[in-house]
């Protein structure tokens, strides 16, 4: 019997991490681009113990451990430099069962593409969504410009603006904005060493966190007007915000490279979707419940969901129960952490001083009273497992699986 074909739409995180469970799982699999090239946003991804635990069953969380960062002891600070709040990384891996780790966005891009077949990835090649599909019958239409094809499964992997989801939900509301926008850069490790952080001041918070190739990863976030932009550039309005912060926060944005700041609007999917499929059609990641960085897990859950999603869909099996399984496992989960993530940010938003010192109170409360009620706020979210089944082995080494695993 011939493979089943699944075409993956978007070549992020989560549908890379789709094509690459799907793959073990038996599919024949085809990765549609619309960019000319694989060149991730020049971004850091921090990689928490659900979403290493979700690659160990490809066989790559050992692989991406090794090439990552461990977190290592820091915390959160305010804009004089104050420690609010110590991160006791030992803590946390004993709480959720391994440490976070961080990595450029790009080399986790270059080690998921490393395990497709030749050929399996397409760029330069925009598609659409045609037809999702029928679960019983009729398969899925995608149309590219070289013309159209069929698949027994497509994988709405297309990120924020998905153009999937609007075929298969037209009248959701779609992503709104969150109220605040970041900026991104990765730039060389300061001639000092400095202790990872995360610090908070009124309606903005700047991050600096260690890459381990020599690079540092760091982000900031402000209360803005949507849509903005500054005229003379990122850059320069990286150091009118964030300038008079403490070290090492102005040498880093000194060297960052002006053409290489990143600046988007937050945006989420506040409003959940009714379901994450329709006909033969599954959506994942951003495209199915984008969320707030306040908590680090964007890319997470996208992992989360291609590891569930070839699960759910062994080849031969039943689809329709499968892709209906997938939303039960994913829906609840993921509104759950887009909710979370928003009441987190909406912390990072307060202006007004009171509001700032009694948060910063509470924050350094907390630390004090020990590292278990900081943690708490990751509880469900770090400690995820994912289904039993492995597919880091080939296919036709694995065993069949059980009635439980099906």
């Amino acid at each position: 019997m011939d493979e089943p074909r699944a075409v993956v739409i978007g070549s992020g995180i989560g549908g890379l991490t789709a094509a690459v469970a799907l793959h073990r799982r038996g599919w024949r699999v085809t990765v549609l681009e619309r960019a000319a090239s694989l060149e991730p946003v020049g971004a850091g991804i921090a990689l928490a113990p659900n979403a290493q635990r979700a690659l160990d069953t490809i066989g790559m969380g050992d692989e991406i451990r090794e090439l990552a960062a461990w977190q290592g002891e820091g915390g959160m600070r305010v804009p004089g430099g104050r420690w609010l709040a110590r991160t006791d990384s030992a803590a946390a891996a004993r709480r959720f069962g391994g440490p976070l780790v961080l990595l450029h966005r790009a080399v986790l891009v270059e080690r998921l593409v490393a395990r497709l077949p030749e050929g399996a990835v397409r760029t330069g090649t925009a598609a659409r969504l045609l037809d999702p599909g029928t679960a019983d019958g009729a398969p899925a239409v995608v149309g590219t410009d070289a013309g159209t094809i069929e698949a027994d499964l497509v994988v709405g992997a297309d990120g924020i603006d998905s153009a999937v989801r609007g075929v298969l939900f037209p009248d959701h509301p779609g992503p709104a904005y969150a109220g605040f926008t970041t900026w991104r850069i990765v730039v060389p490790a300061p001639g000092r060493p400095f202790a990872p952080h995360e610090t908070w001041g009124r309606g903005a918070i700047w991050g600096t966190q260690p890459l381990g190739d020599g690079r540092v990863y760091a982000y900031g976030a402000a209360a803005a007007p949507a849509r903005g932009h500054a005229p003379d550039g990122e850059k320069a309005e990286l150091l009118r915000r964030f300038g008079d912060w403490h070290d090492p926060i102005p040498s880093v944005i000194a060297a960052a490279d002006p053409g290489q700041v990143l600046r988007n609007d937050v945006r989420h999917l506040i409003d959940p979707l009714p379901a994450f499929h329709r006909g033969r059609t599954v959506l994942v990641g951003d495209g199915a419940h984008a969320m707030a960085p306040s908590l680090g897990q964007g890319g997470n859950q996208a992992v989360e969901d291609a590891i569930v999603l070839a699960h759910r869909l062994p080849p031969g099996g039943d689809l329709g129960a499968g892709t209906a399984a997938y939303t039960a496992d994913r829906l609840p989960r993921t509104s759950a952490v887009v909710r979370r993530s928003a009441r987190t940010a909406r912390l990072m938003r307060l202006t007004s001083p009171p509001a700032v010192a009694a948060r910063n109170a509470l924050m350094s409360a907390a630390s004090r009273l020990g590292p278990a009620l900081v943690l708490r706020a990751f509880d469900g979210i770090a400690d995820w497992q994912p289904p039993r089944h492995t597919y880091a082995a080939p296919r036709e080494a694995e065993p069949a699986p059980t009635d439980a695993e099906q």
